[in-house]
C-alpha cells in the first residue's frame, strides 16, 4: 500500500512539475512568439509587401536644388533620399581618372500613388562644367502601376567625355505629368542611391565585343516548380539558379530575385502569370525586369492579360564578358561583369478591378548556361569589393536557397533576406512550440519514472 501510495504521490509531484515547466516555457516562448508575429504584421490599411526594403544601414541624405549645396556620396555606402514632384536634385561625387563610376537610383513611389505610363525618373552624371557623361530614364510603363524603378548614371574611363579626376554631380529628375494626385504621400518618392566604382584593367584587353549569341535563345527549363518567395528590394533579393520557381503575388506587389553569374555564363529568364476568373484586358499586367550587378537596366518585358495564363520572356542575352561594354545594344553592353543579376517581377494594380485581388500564381523559369572562366585582371579592387564576385555560397544558394541568401548589395551590409527571415521566423515558431510540448511530455515521463523507482 505504501508503495502504491508513494507511487501516487510521485506521479502527483511529476504532474505538478510538468505544469510548472509548461507555464515556464509559455512565459519564455509564448509571449515572445506572439510579439514576433504581431511585429511582422503590416500596418492597418496596407498590403503585405507594400514597403520597399532599403539596404540596412543606408545613410539618409537630402538632395540639393543646385550643385553648390550638393551633398557628397561615396561608393562605400548606400543612401536614402526623397524626390518631390517636379524636382531636380543634385548630389556630389569625387572620382579619380582611373575608375569607372556607376550610380544607380531607385525611385519608390507610395503604393497608392496615381501614375501614368510615362511617369518615372531621369538620371545623369555630369562633370564640374556641367557636361553630361551619361543619362538614363526609367518609367512605369504599360502597367500604369506604381512600383520601384531604377535608372543608372555612369562615368566611363576611355570615353571622349568626362575624363580626368575631380568632382562630378549626379542629377536626379522626376518625370511626371504634373496632374493633381490626391493620394497620401504623393508629393514625394523615396530614393535609394547605391554608388559603385570599377578600376581599370592591369592591361588593356580586346575592345571588340564577342560574336552575337543564338538570337533564338535556349529553351526555358521545365519540371515541377519549387517555392521561392522573392525579396522586396535589391538588398533582400532572393537567390535563384537554373530551374522553375513558383510564388504568389497580389496586384501592386513587386518581388526581387538574384541570379549569380560567373564570367562566361549566360542567363535566360521568363515569367508566367496564372489564370484567373474575370473578364477584361489589362496591358502590362506582369512586368519582368533584369538588372546587372550595379543595378543597370539590362532588359524588361511585360505581358497583357485576359484571365488566361500568359508568359513573358526577356530577350536572348550574350554570355557575361568584359568586352560587351564596347557593344552598342543596351542588352549587350550592360552584361559586362560577373556578379548578381537581379530579376524583378511586378504585378500591376490594374488587375484588381477586372480579375480580383488574387493572389495570383506566378512561375519564374531561369536557365543559366555557358562555360565559366576567370575574369579580367583589375588594377585594384572595385568598391564595394565583392560586387563583381560570385562565391561558392552564392552558387549553393542558387540551388538551395541557403546561406547565400544573406542580404548583400552595393552597400555591403548583411542580414537576413526578406524571404529567409520570414521562413526562419515560421520555423522557429513552429519548432519552438513543438519542442516545448515534447519537453513537457518528456519531463513528465521522466519525473514519473523516477518517482516510481524511488518508491518501489
Amino acid at each position: 500500500m505504501r508503495g502504491r501510495g508513494g507511487t501516487s504521490r510521485g506521479r502527483g509531484g511529476a504532474a505538478r512539475y510538468a505544469v510548472v515547466l509548461l507555464l515556464g516555457l509559455w512565459v519564455l516562448v509564448g509571449p515572445t512568439a506572439g510579439a514576433r508575429a504581431e511585429g511582422a504584421r503590416p500596418p492597418a490599411g496596407t498590403r503585405a509587401g507594400d514597403a520597399y526594403a532599403f539596404t540596412p544601414g543606408a545613410r539618409t541624405v537630402v538632395g540639393a536644388p543646385d550643385t553648390a549645396g550638393a551633398v557628397a556620396l561615396d561608393a562605400r555606402h548606400t543612401y536614402r533620399s526623397s524626390l518631390p514632384r517636379a524636382a531636380r536634385l543634385y548630389y556630389r561625387l569625387r572620382l579619380t581618372a582611373a575608375e569607372t563610376a556607376y550610380v544607380p537610383v531607385t525611385a519608390v513611389p507610395p503604393p497608392d500613388a496615381v501614375v501614368s505610363a510615362t511617369d518615372g525618373i531621369r538620371v545623369s552624371l555630369r562633370n564640374a562644367s556641367g557636361t553630361s557623361c551619361s543619362y538614363a530614364s526609367a518609367r512605369f510603363g504599360a502597367g500604369i502601376s506604381p512600383r520601384p524603378v531604377t535608372a543608372l548614371g555612369q562615368r566611363e574611363t576611355g570615353k571622349a567625355l568626362c575624363q580626368g579626376g575631380g568632382t562630378y554631380y549626379l542629377l536626379v529628375e522626376r518625370l511626371d505629368t504634373g496632374r493633381p494626385d490626391p493620394t497620401a504621400g504623393a508629393g514625394e518618392w523615396d530614393l535609394e542611391i547605391a554608388p559603385v566604382t570599377e578600376p581599370r584593367l592591369v592591361r588593356a584587353g580586346a575592345t571588340t565585343p564577342p560574336h552575337a549569341s543564338d538570337s533564338a535563345g535556349p529553351e526555358p527549363p521545365s519540371g515541377r516548380p519549387r517555392e521561392r518567395s522573392g525579396g522586396t528590394g535589391f538588398a533582400t533579393a532572393r537567390t535563384v539558379g537554373q530551374g522553375v520557381w513558383h510564388t504568389t503575388l497580389t496586384p501592386g506587389e513587386t518581388r526581387f530575385y538574384k541570379v549569380p553569374l560567373d564570367w562566361g555564363r549566360r542567363l535566360h529568364a521568363s515569367a508566367e502569370l496564372g489564370g484567373a476568373q474575370g473578364h477584361g484586358y489589362v496591358g502590362g499586367a506582369l512586368t519582368l525586369s533584369l538588372y546587372n550587378p550595379v543595378r543597370g537596366a539590362v532588359d524588361d518585358a511585360s505581358a497583357g492579360y485576359t484571365g488566361t495564363a500568359k508568359p513573358t520572356a526577356l530577350a536572348p542575352l550574350p554570355p557575361v564578358e568584359y568586352a560587351n561594354r564596347y557593344a552598342v545594344p543596351a542588352g549587350v553592353t550592360s552584361v559586362r561583369f560577373a556578379g548578381d543579376y537581379y530579376l524583378v517581377v511586378h504585378l500591376s494594380t490594374r488587375l484588381a478591378e477586372p480579375f480580383g485581388r488574387g493572389p495570383y500564381e506566378v512561375v519564374l523559369r531561369v536557365r543559366v548556361d555557358g562555360r565559366a572562366h576567370a575574369g579580367p585582371a583589375y588594377d585594384g579592387g572595385p568598391v564595394p569589393e565583392d560586387v563583381f564576385t560570385v562565391s561558392d555560397a552564392d552558387r549553393a544558394a542558387a540551388l538551395t536557397g541557403g546561406p547565400g541568401d544573406a542580404v548583400t548589395g552595393p552597400a555591403g551590409g548583411q542580414g537576413d533576406s526578406d524571404g529567409d527571415g520570414v521562413m526562419r521566423l515560421v520555423a522557429v515558431g513552429g519548432i519552438g512550440s513543438g519542442t516545448a510540448l515534447l519537453l513537457v511530455l518528456g519531463g513528465w515521463t521522466v519525473a514519473a519514472r523516477r518517482g516510481h523507482t524511488r518508491n518501489r
